[in-house]
């Protein structure tokens, strides 16, 4: 009996210790992913001239920078993602606003260049 009470005291003090994680907001995981695909990019670009990034791991330490710049932990972006992917509807939505912001950035961009010429 003793046994079985101190094993759910430990178990109520171990599950009120625990803060109940939080996903990302959408908007922020937008732009998170974005960075992503863009360090991801531009490593794909530079190890076609550089064999010697994939070596050095310059991907692992790109994707490290874009967590560190956005101020989250790379538990914190995988277990938002998964949440992501464990809610279909929410994912899609995610993967939408990242289209349509893709197209934002293409539409600014070749006005950039339109403006330069």
């Amino acid at each position: 009996m003793r046994t079985v009470l101190y094993c759910v005291c430990v178990l109520l003090v171990a599950c009120s210790g625990k803060k109940a994680k939080k996903h990302i907001p959408l908007n922020d995981m937008k732009l998170i992913v974005w960075d992503m695909i863009k360090a991801g990019e531009w490593y794909n670009v530079t190890t076609v001239k550089d064999t010697t990034a994939r070596k050095r791991k310059e991907d692992i330490r790109l994707f490290s920078q874009v967590l560190t710049v956005h101020g989250i932990t790379r538990d914190e972006f995988y277990s938002s993602y998964k949440y992501y992917e464990a809610h279909p509807v929410e994912f899609k939505v995610l993967i939408d606003s990242l289209d349509a912001y893709s197209a934002r950035e293409k539409n600014a961009e070749s006005e950039r260049k339109a403006k330069s010429h």
